[in-house]
């Protein structure tokens, strides 16, 4: 099944609905332009809180965020590498780029360096909601840490269901293998380094 022509037939309930939980401090199981992700308001430590203790993961490694285009980059970004603008309008595929020095965001979210990885998003349902929601959203693999990042909606675990306050009713019956983004750490001393193809 094709994604382009399926943003019509999304519910608007279900962007009402993330909405709701999103303001409320809540959690969400969505659909992004990679894997599924749990997500939160990326300006809420508490939010952020409830994500770590979801995934029993170590609030010592940082999550990545997800925004709408990259104008809204300088908001968030003390000094966006000018190669940071070519590698976003080139690449192929979804692109989290780990930038040095991050603020305006939960300081839960920003790794002790200060440093953050943000994903501009390109995918229809991600998009129509962080326009809605006008705040940066974290996303974050649906698997306990440590264990394998499920490829679809079937491969999440009914623990993780469970335990979010929110899961979206779109794309769930999609088989396809979907795959993490390329992940690339810029240094604002111009060294470029590629985590993850």
């Amino acid at each position: 099944m094709k994604r382009d022509h399926q943003h019509s037939r999304i519910p608007e309930k279900e962007f009402q609905n993330c909405i709701d939980v999103l303001r409320s401090g809540g959690t969400i199981l969505y659909p992004t332009d990679t894997v599924w992700g749990i997500g939160c308001d990326a300006r809420n430590e508490k939010a952020v809180d409830k994500i770590y203790a979801i995934k029993k993961r170590n609030e010592s490694k940082s999550l990545i965020v997800l925004l709408q285009n990259e104008s809204l980059l300088n908001k968030y970004v003390h000094e966006v590498p000018g190669v940071a603008w070519d590698l976003i309008e080139l690449s192929e595929k979804p692109l989290t780029i780990i930038y040095d020095k991050v603020g305006g965001m939960a300081s839960n979210v920003i790794a002790e360096d200060g440093s953050c990885g943000i994903r501009i998003c390109k995918d229809e349902f991600c998009n129509t909601l962080l326009h809605k929601f006008g705040r940066p959203l974290v996303s974050t693999s649906a698997n306990i840490s440590g264990k394998t990042a499920p490829h679809n909606y079937g491969e999440i675990s009914d623990e993780i269901k469970k335990a979010v306050d929110y899961v979206v009713d779109w794309r769930q019956g999609e088989h396809t293998q979907s795959e993490p983004s390329t992940l690339i750490r810029l240094r604002n001393d111009g060294q470029v380094q590629v985590i993850r193809k």
